[in-house]
């Protein structure tokens, strides 16, 4: 999702690349600095919104974070990248029903796209769901952890932690035999696992 460099005018584009290179560096301030001053007179590029709501994420201002995300999802609803990255601003905000909707938003996005979901991304989505799931365990919805874990292994069936945490929730529902399927699922991956042995 790249600027279409004709939009822009040469001082456009040299601040578009400079604070690309300062995003790409991780020099937070720099960045922001460089893509505040071509908001100004750009509103319409999702990927500088996208940029600045990941650099507000990295400083630790979830609010402008979201506010950023949100922007670009407006401008670019098939954006699964920032789909994702507004997810994990909900989830740490706490806002774990927002944070699941748009992280099936963004698999949607990304299953209807050509070549389907690339590895790194399944496994982005596969964490986030089970984050999820792990806050629905921590406050006893034993159900929809048990949802958000299985969702999380139909991506990545060979995360061997998250199929024991949902081994873990399956025996506190009093679900003792699909716990147990669960666990040797894991044994038979690693049988080194004491945890789960």
């Amino acid at each position: 999702v790249m600027v279409q460099a004709t939009q822009l005018t040469v001082a456009e584009r040299e601040t578009y690349a400079r604070g690309r290179k300062h995003f790409e560096h991780g020099e937070i301030d720099p960045a922001l600095e460089a893509f505040a001053s071509l908001l100004q007179s750009r509103q319409n590029f999702a990927d500088i919104h996208y940029m600045v709501g990941i650099l507000f994420d990295r400083k630790g201002d979830l609010d402008a974070a979201a506010e950023s995300l949100r922007k670009a999802v407006r401008l670019n609803p098939a954006y699964a990248e920032a789909l994702l990255a507004l997810a994990t601003v909900y989830e740490r905000s706490g806002d774990y029903d927002r944070s699941r909707e748009l992280a099936e938003r963004a698999a949607a996005v990304a299953q209807g796209a050509p070549g389907a979901l690339d590895p790194t991304t399944r496994g982005k989505l596969a964490n986030l769901q089970a984050a999820v799931a792990d806050a629905y365990a921590e406050v006893g919805e034993r159900r929809e952890a048990i949802e958000a874990y299985r969702k999380a292994l139909d991506r990545c069936p060979d995360f061997l932690d998250v199929r024991h945490r949902l081994g873990t929730t399956l025996r506190e529902a009093g679900l003792a035999h699909q716990a147990l399927a669960e666990f040797k699922r894991v044994l038979r991956a690693n049988p080194n696992l004491v945890d789960t042995r």
